[in-house]
């Protein structure tokens, strides 16, 4: 976070906050599995491995989806060049209206699996040297950042840029707040505000690579 400039900065958050939003959807939809958060679904495979090893077959499933999602959308990446992340983000737009038409259709099981797949993609928004530079649908590592990063500044070490990283998952928080909020409020249009929500940030993305 603290090598982006403040535009892109708001970009992360934003789609961070897209990820929360639509894992809340998807834990909410699938007897609390993620969408985008593998270390949970990981979790979950190891218990349902010895604790119920018919439903084990799920989180390995998404888990698999989530690995398909970041390679693909690594490959569109590369071909993409400058356009990365107004392509990989309209891709993401893409998988979430296909979600989204198939929750419609009842179809849950192919709505997760759009869902999974669009998680995964949007992971290769933020890249340098060909690696994730900022990863927007796990925050392990963004409060580990922030943690570190105050503890230098309470040691007076530096510590700056502490706050981006507290942001970036506040943002995650909050998406995720809002996805439960409206899938339980409004569940017919929970999954097509986070499609609309991802080909506004591709526009975003666009507008910034042009600056």
């Amino acid at each position: 976070m603290n090598s982006i400039d403040r535009s892109r900065r708001r970009l992360a958050i934003a789609a961070a906050a897209l990820a929360g939003y639509v894992d809340a959807t998807g834990f909410l939809s699938a007897n609390r599995y993620f969408v985008s958060f593998m270390s949970g679904n990981t979790t979950r495979l190891g218990v349902d491995i010895i604790a119920s090893p018919q439903t084990a077959f799920v989180p390995a499933l998404l888990i698999i989806g989530f690995v398909i999602g970041v390679f693909g959308g690594a490959i569109l990446a590369a071909k993409a060049g400058e356009q990365r992340k107004f392509s990989v983000l309209l891709l993401v737009a893409g998988l979430l209206a296909a979600a989204a038409l198939a929750a419609s259709a009842q179809q849950l099981e192919l709505a997760m699996a759009c869902l999974v797949f669009a998680m995964g993609a949007l992971n290769n928004t933020f890249q340098r040297d060909g690696e994730v530079s900022v990863g927007l649908t796990y925050m392990t590592g963004a409060l580990v950042r922030f943690a570190q990063g105050l503890a230098a500044k309470a040691l007076g070490n530096g510590g700056a840029g502490w706050d981006s990283w507290l942001m970036l998952w506040l943002g995650l928080a909050l998406g995720a707040v809002a996805g439960a909020f409206t899938l339980l409020t409004w569940p017919g249009y929970a999954l097509w505000l986070p499609a609309i929500w991802a080909l506004v940030l591709a526009f975003v993305a666009r507008r910034i690579a042009l600056k």
